[in-house]
């Protein structure tokens, strides 16, 4: 076992890396839809867009504390930009716990900064 106390996979920090991204710019858009129309309901071609991104976020938290507070937005009942932004903030906090978990610099061996994996640590 390796000295340190969670560890991640290269598979999921190469999904996380793909899809944080992607998320950054979506929820960037959301806030300032919402800063314009709160109150405006979502389309749901909208929807069915973030929830892609929302599904790809979900499946690399699988397994994480922060997962059980993560819901799609509601396809049916369509949301308001600002309770869309509301989701989207807990999904924020979890993707930095995330990298707050598995994500660390260094000064070592590893150069300044590194992802904390099975297959970086030799753990198996």
């Amino acid at each position: 076992m390796s000295e340190y106390d969670t560890l991640t996979s290269e598979e999921k920090v190469a999904a996380y890396q793909a899809c944080s991204q992607v998320f950054d710019g979506l929820f960037k858009e959301m806030r300032e839809l919402s800063k314009k129309k709160a109150d405006a309901t979502l389309s749901k071609g909208k929807v069915k867009i973030l929830n892609r991104v929302l599904d790809d976020v979900r499946d690399v938290l699988a397994g994480e504390p922060e997962a059980k507070y993560l819901d799609p937005l509601d396809d049916e009942d369509l949301p308001q930009n600002s309770d869309a932004v509301l989701v989207m903030v807990q999904y924020e906090s979890a993707l930095q716990a995330f990298y707050g978990r598995y994500h660390k610099s260094y000064l070592s061996d590893f150069g300044h900064d590194v992802w904390l994996t099975e297959e970086r640590m030799g753990s198996s």
